[in-house]
């Protein structure tokens, strides 16, 4: 038996603290000791790669691993290894000096440690990874071959001769020294795998990450300490191969030794932890660095004049370039080419009354002569991609009528950041516009084509801008497309009523009330429930029993999503125009209808097409409609709606809570809010909401 191989002073108690933090103090050295590694480290000039070396050990010790134990006949793989070592030739030579002095120390016994030292100095001009990957593979020969003669002796006559000669008990005793190639076996796994992380620390792109600063700095101050204990564990695994050949009729059951290697094992192994994590974090900042390179690259072509389209495109798609029509044919992105092409952007959340109004859109442009085209670009997170995503995509994928990715991960992390960033996307769907030359008209055009449709065509930011400035409020422009019935209403010059909300009780009554106002004053109205936004379930019972009971007229599901999404699209819209609440007209009565909304309470909006409109929440007009006797008199006089405002103007409420609920959607939250009820400035807070309706 040999001593222990490891002569290295433990860690100095001065640097103890800051060690055991890292939980890696059974594996690091003293100053002493660090200096005594790093002075035999001259390294040349000349850089040398090893990976072929590397890749033919590894070759070696995948044959031999599998079957280590002796008590069964191995196989050993005859397929040819085509690796190309003509570019070491120079290194091999010193491979060849490493197998000397393993063969040659370890056979007379001596100090583990000297011979782990005498390596380095043997290898003071190579780099820490031509060090270990060196040792390894000068190893791996010798183990090699001592493998060889073990499978080889029952079946080969030479290789039975040999095996008589220099190790002829080892197959009668394989099962005595099962745990020693255990402990081998685990021992050289854990080898192989910390050789590797050196091989790829030492060959990080100096491009991207610095050997300067952190993290790679950190992993390689422990570099000389991970190479000394791999080529120390080649040294020992040595000796027990040398050892057991030399025992003869000398075999032990004694497991000392095994329980060496198994704790050198353990100990190989907690450095391989540390250097991958410390890889990890390498790995992380280069893909940050790679991540912001592509960013910036992306954030010129788009800003820059192009000739067409196609550059953006391509750049968007990467190495992906063919997509599918609305055929679901693949067809090559050139069918782009001089075309207004809108981005449609989303995650796998886009629902489907979404895709449902935009069909609407994309199908009428023909009619409209319009020359653009949508595509669906879906934002999904690469690393988290599933059976369950795919299957999601493919069906949100078979119900749009429009262009789509061939495959859903496609979109470079570049183009997305970019998207994210630049754009605002954040939940949200959105649509960026680009014109044919591949200039982006609009970064969110998606709440223009929902308020005006095709005539808001090329979809420009200033189409929008001209648009608000010749359309005024009214209550046309949030219900014309939904309430079929309005014009006829108007010409009747009838008052019609909107309102929601899903207090069942409060309906009753408030649709009660306002038919008793108008037969009281004569007057023709009609009522129709909105809902509520967010509350499908309770909305669609509700619409149940409103109708059953004949309070009024209702929305089906479609028509009150479009009605509360039309509104937010007109914030957002505002929003994405610098508009204010102090200095726009409407988006104060956007933001309020919207308040009413995220209260608890109804609301209503009376209206007639003369122009006139009043709201208020539904406490305020439930009580102003059952006090009607108050009033009546000044209805009579002014007209219900002037007569109502009045009214309502009159009515203060001691306290009163209200809340604007927006979904967060990339920045376009409005700075400043109002309340509805009183005008002062809202508190903002944040709200973290689950609803499964």
């Amino acid at each position: 038996m040999y001593s222990t191989m490891a002569r290295p002073s433990s860690v100095s108690s001065s640097s103890k603290t800051s060690q055991n933090l890292m939980r890696n103090e059974h594996w690091m050295f003293d100053d002493a000791m660090n200096e005594r590694i790093l002075s035999t480290h001259v390294p040349a000039s000349r850089v040398v790669d090893v990976t072929p070396v590397l890749q033919v050990t590894r070759n070696v010790l995948r044959h031999i691993i599998p079957n280590i134990n002796l008590s069964m006949n191995g196989h050993i793989d005859a397929s040819d290894d085509h690796t190309n070592l003509s570019a070491v030739d120079g290194e091999l030579d010193a491979l060849h000096k490493i197998c000397c002095e393993l063969s040659c120390k370890c056979s007379r016994g001596g100090d583990a440690h000297a011979t782990t030292m005498a390596i380095f100095n043997m290898l003071s001009s190579y780099s820490w990874g031509a060090k270990v990957v060196l040792t390894l593979a000068a190893f791996a020969v010798n183990f090699g071959e001592f493998w060889l003669i073990a499978q080889l002796c029952t079946s080969n006559s030479l290789a039975k001769s040999v095996a008589l000669l220099k190790q002829p008990d080892i197959l009668e005793h394989s099962q005595t020294l099962k745990s020693h190639f255990d402990a081998l076996s685990k021992l050289i796994n854990a080898m192989v795998d910390v050789t590797e992380c050196i091989v790829e620390l030492t060959e990080l792109p100096s491009k991207y990450i610095s050997i300067d600063e952190p993290p790679l700095s950190t992993a390689m101050a422990h570099i000389h300490t991970a190479t000394y204990w791999i080529i120390s564990s080649v040294v020992a695994c040595a000796r027990k191969i040398t050892g057991l050949v030399g025992m003869r009729h000398e075999f032990t059951t004694s497991t000392s030794d095994a329980w060496e290697l198994s704790s050198l094992a353990h100990k190989v192994s907690s450095i391989h932890e540390h250097l991958q994590s410390r890889l990890r974090l390498c790995y992380e900042r280069i893909h940050e660095k790679k991540l912001m390179e592509a960013f910036e690259h992306f954030k010129r072509t788009i800003e820059t004049p192009q000739v067409d389209n196609l550059k953006i495109l391509q750049n968007i798609f990467g190495k992906e370039e063919n997509v599918l029509n609305p055929d679901k044919a693949e067809v090559y992105i050139n069918v782009f080419r001089r075309k207004h092409v809108l981005l449609l952007i989303s995650d796998l959340g886009i629902s489907q009354e979404e895709i449902r109004v935009l069909e609407v859109v994309y199908r009428e442009r023909l009619s409209c002569g319009l020359n653009y085209e949508i595509i669906w670009l879906p934002i999904v997170d690469r690393t988290t991609w599933n059976d369950g995503y795919q299957e999601k995509f493919s069906t949100l994928q078979s119900i749009m009528s429009w262009y789509t990715v061939s495959n859903p991960v496609a979109i470079e992390p570049a183009v997305i950041k970019y998207i994210r960033e630049e754009w605002g996307f954040a939940q949200k769907p959105i649509v960026v516009t680009l014109n044919p030359q591949g200039k982006v008209l609009c970064p969110n055009a998606l709440n223009m084509m929902w308020m005006w449709g095709n005539s808001a065509f090329p979809f420009s930011s200033e189409k929008e801008e001209s648009f608000w400035k010749a359309k005024p409020w009214t209550l046309d422009l949030l219900v014309a497309r939904l309430e079929p019935n309005l014009p006829t209403w108007v010409s009747q010059q009838k008052v019609v009523c909107f309102y929601g909300g899903v207090e069942m009780e409060w309906i009753e009554c408030f649709t009660t009330a306002t038919k008793g106002v108008a037969k009281a004053l004569d007057i023709g109205i009609e009522m129709v429930y909105v809902g509520k936004k967010n509350a499908r379930e309770r909305v669609k019972k509700i619409t149940g029993l409103i109708k059953e009971k004949q309070l009024s007229h209702a929305w089906e599901d479609d028509n009150v999503w479009f009605f509360w999404n039309l509104l937010e699209s007109m914030l957002y819209s505002k929003t994405q125009h610098g508009k204010t609440i102090e200095n726009d007209f409407i988006k104060q009565e956007v933001m309020t209808m919207l308040g009413y909304d995220s209260s608890k309470n109804g609301w209503a909006v009376f209206y007639t097409g003369l122009g006139e409109m009043v709201k208020a929440n539904g406490e305020k007009v439930l009580s102003t409609m059952e006090s009607f006797d108050e009033w009546e008199k000044l209805a009579k006089q002014m007209g219900f709606i002037p007569a109502l405002r009045k009214k309502l103007e009159g009515v203060i409420k001691h306290h009163h809570c209200t809340r604007l609920i927006l979904p967060g959607n990339g920045g376009r939250i409005p700075e400043r809010v109002q309340c509805a009820e009183c005008g002062h400035p809202m508190e903002l807070n944040f709200l973290y909401r689950c609803c499964a309706e």
